[in-house]
């Protein structure tokens, strides 16, 4: 289901927290849990993962994640204080000291000039250092609209993986 790379990093990942003693959550929209199901296809993520919030609606970002429903009104579901929300409100509403979040437009639709298919906003929170957020335009590539949406939800997944790797390495 997967590139044999994210299993790699889904690994790499897995070893890192234990090794850091981090307990993951993860808070995913765009990518509708792929993040978690990568790693989950790992055994023994058990002893690492936590819980995975999928929050499709804005409506859910705030039920689960306490993301202010105002910042839906000024800057968007797809925005870097968004992703920082969701992010921070994951190790808050888990048993957590390291979240990602993923919020984006896999498409095909939904796009527009200033916010295009493929536009990703992706944060990792954990305890004692600041959140980082990141910002990506994934090219969906050729090919049927099936084939260009699961080519940016693999792209986030890859990038979100990078992501968590690096605040795992990071020192507090």
């Amino acid at each position: 289901m997967y590139p044999e790379i994210l299993y790699v990093m889904a690994e790499d990942l897995l070893d890192a927290c234990r090794e850091n003693g981090l307990t993951l959550a993860l808070a995913e929209s765009c990518t509708g849990g792929l993040v978690a199901g990568c790693l989950t296809a790992i055994p023994g993520s058990s002893d690492v993962l936590d819980r995975g919030f999928v929050t499709y609606t804005n409506a859910s970002k705030s039920q689960m994640l306490g993301v202010p429903s105002e910042l839906f009104d000024h800057v968007g579901a797809v925005s870097a204080e968004v992703a920082r929300a969701m992010a921070e409100g994951a190790t808050q509403n888990a048993n957590a000291n390291i979240a990602l979040s993923v919020t984006g437009i896999a498409g095909p639709g939904g796009g527009t000039t200033e916010k295009p298919v493929g536009l990703v906003y992706m944060a990792c929170a954990r305890d004692g250092m600041e959140t980082q957020v990141e910002r990506h335009v994934f090219d969906p590539g050729p090919g049927d609209d099936e084939d260009q949406r699961h080519r940016v939800r693999i792209q986030a997944v890859e990038s979100g993986l990078k992501l968590l790797l690096n605040c795992c390495a990071a020192t507090t």
